[in-house]
């Protein structure tokens, strides 16, 4: 698969998919839904220019390193290790996991059932709900120190999960804005086809081609965790690496629903590939 990507005889696309599915994820298991990255980061130019190395996302590094500012922050978090945490790690919260995946889909069914169940029953405060391409990318890699969420496989070819086609009520925000269809970026021109193809565009560009494999190693490889992870700034929560963790060997009925727990509502490590 490897030497088929480098001969351009599939597409990254493609390729992530793959890595995915031999990391043991799957759309079948919403705990561990197929991740795929970020790869732009303009979402404000009225045109794309995928020629511009600054259009896109800097994939040598994670999500909470995407500032100087935020990755200092998570650095002084990893050094200091706070009192409530358990073990050294930079982040309490993951990329991918059954409450972001149901968020971004939420808009389809049987999504929509299963972010209602996930959050009590309901839809969530319409403030956190996904509703813009936009203010989601500024969450997750400057603003919000508790997000660090990357992209679903849907992001790169399905325009429906953009649309509240289903007239769901999904609230009004605190500024007065009725959350229905998904704000674009204005390259999109509010049209949700546009936007998938040129944000596929952006997935099979020179750009993304050059430098996916650093993403690679954060998510799926060697820099996944132990010191090459810590140097990186992409250490997690221990209980996020499922399986290096030994269940079998943890006694306590208490602490191993806890870990299982902990897994299910915040996310997983993907198997080291």
């Amino acid at each position: 698969y490897f030497l088929s990507l480098q001969k351009r005889e599939i597409s990254n696309f493609d390729y992530l998919m793959y890595l995915n599915t031999l990391a043991g994820r799957s759309y079948n298991d919403y705990m561990q839904y197929p991740v795929f990255p970020w790869v732009l980061a303009d979402y404000h130019s009225e045109t794309l220019n995928l020629t511009n190395p600054h259009t896109f996302r800097d994939l040598s590094k994670p999500m909470g390193a995407q500032t100087v500012e935020r990755k200092h922050k998570f650095i002084q978090r990893f050094n200091e290790v706070e009192k409530n945490l358990s073990a050294q790690c930079h982040y309490c919260t993951h990329y991918s996991s059954a409450i972001i995946v149901a968020s971004y889909l939420v808009r389809m069914e049987p999504f929509t059932q299963t972010f209602c169940s996930l959050q009590g029953g309901g839809f969530d405060v319409a403030d956190r709900m996904f509703h813009s391409v936009k203010s989601t990318w500024e969450s997750a890699s400057r603003d919000n120190m508790s997000d660090v969420r990357e992209l679903t496989p849907e992001f790169f070819y399905l325009p429906e999960f953009l649309t509240n086609a289903n007239h769901f009520e999904l609230g009004c925000m605190q500024d007065g804005t009725v959350l229905g269809d998904v704000q674009l970026p204005p390259w999109a021109d509010g049209d949700p086809h546009k936007f998938i193809l040129l944000h596929r565009q952006a997935l099979e560009s020179d750009y993304v081609s050059a430098h996916l494999h650093c993403w690679i190693d954060l998510i799926f490889g060697h820099k996944q965790h132990g010191s090459a992870a810590v140097e990186a700034v992409n250490t997690y929560h221990p209980y996020f690496y499922g399986d290096k963790m030994d269940l079998n060997n943890i006694k306590d009925p208490l602490i191993k629903s806890t870990i299982l727990g902990f897994i299910s509502n915040f996310g997983q490590i993907p198997k080291q590939v």
